[in-house]
């Protein structure tokens, strides 16, 4: 009885066409369920179907596939909307978080694939940018920015562009209006990794009209207000991690966060700040942290571009991102 309900639930929310619907509900429920890996193969002795059903499923009918889910995504994002409130200690209603993924190739004549080093080695894969929208307690998925090799673009007689250049291009494109009602830009923060860091896509957040809390690589050009206003704009800039050697006076000041969850632990971290510039981007607060168990150790920059924000603010907003890897994980398992 509850898998008929669950079955009507999933093709009302699909409205797919009859000689559809069965297929793709086999291979939704597939995803569904719990297991080691999620493939073709393991669709089909779900179902008890062929394996090539699901993957004319997945060739011939990649388009539909895609707008339904992007539809999927605005219904559910302006059910959250209508009632939306501030994260808690921030002055933000919506978090977008960008983060990279990627996957193990499952096949030795895999297409579009590259070689990937993520810490723990290196490997061939497929690669992705997954975008989400954090709305209260409430995860929405937007369409991810699929990765293409030089290889594959040659082969097809496509532009090849570098995954920061197809990042901005979605960013330039994205209208939040078509996911949060009452949409107004400065509700909006983006947050991502070093990965990220690229003055190309700080702009264009800008130009949105959103903030952005993102993590520096150590080579990031900075300067302090008072520099910027007594040197030329070409002259006095310093890599970030050389920046906060040379300003010792800024005073290292501890800050306490709390994991949610059931088992509720305390994080201390030490972090000075200030307010400096970011070159080729503009005003900014400058912080750098690490985890007060371990001082001297691996250390963290993040730039800001709300100026009245608190240290202690601007670190429980760049926790957020931890949701990003959440959702990695309950989308791979």
């Amino acid at each position: 009885m509850r898998f008929y309900v669950l079955r009507n639930w999933l093709l009302r929310q699909l409205n797919l066409r009859k000689r559809l619907e069965r297929i793709a509900l086999w291979y939704i429920i597939s995803l569904m369920v719990i297991t080691r890996k999620h493939t073709l193969d393991y669709a089909s002795s779900l179902s008890g179907k062929s394996k090539s059903q699901f993957s004319r499923l997945l060739k011939g009918h990649s388009d539909v596939a895609a707008l339904t889910l992007e539809d999927l995504s605005k219904r559910e994002a302006g059910k959250y909307s209508k009632a939306l409130k501030a994260l808690e200690g921030l002055p933000w209603k919506a978090a977008m978080i960008i983060d990279l993924t990627d996957q193990k190739r499952s096949s030795l004549h895999s297409q579009n694939v590259k070689k990937l080093n993520h810490g723990k080695g290196y490997f061939i894969g497929h690669q992705w940018t997954n975008i989400i929208l954090l709305m209260g307690e409430k995860i929405i998925p937007l369409p991810p920015i699929a990765f293409t090799s030089r290889k594959y673009c040659r082969q097809r007689k496509i532009d090849y562009k570098t995954e920061h250049e197809r990042v901005i291009d979605y960013l330039e494109t994205l209208d939040l209006r078509d996911y949060i009602a009452g949409y107004r830009p400065e509700d909006v923060v983006v947050l991502a990794d070093s990965g990220y860091d690229d003055k190309r896509i700080q702009k264009v957040i800008l130009q949105k009209g959103w903030d952005f809390v993102a993590a520096l690589k150590k080579t990031r050009s900075v300067k302090s207000n008072s520099e910027y206003l007594t040197t030329k704009a070409s002259e006095g800039w310093r890599q970030i991690a050389i920046f906060f050697k040379a300003h010792r006076r800024l005073k290292w000041q501890t800050i306490r966060l709390f994991t949610k969850g059931p088992k509720r632990k305390r994080k201390e971290f030490r972090v000075r700040h200030t307010v400096g510039w970011l070159r080729s981007v503009g005003p900014v607060q400058l912080v750098c942290s690490e985890r007060k168990k371990s001082p001297g150790g691996e250390r963290k920059y993040l730039a800001c571009s709300h100026l009245t924000l608190k240290p202690r603010q601007i670190l429980l907003a760049y926790a957020l991102r931890w949701n990003v890897e959440l959702f990695h994980k309950s989308i791979t398992r």
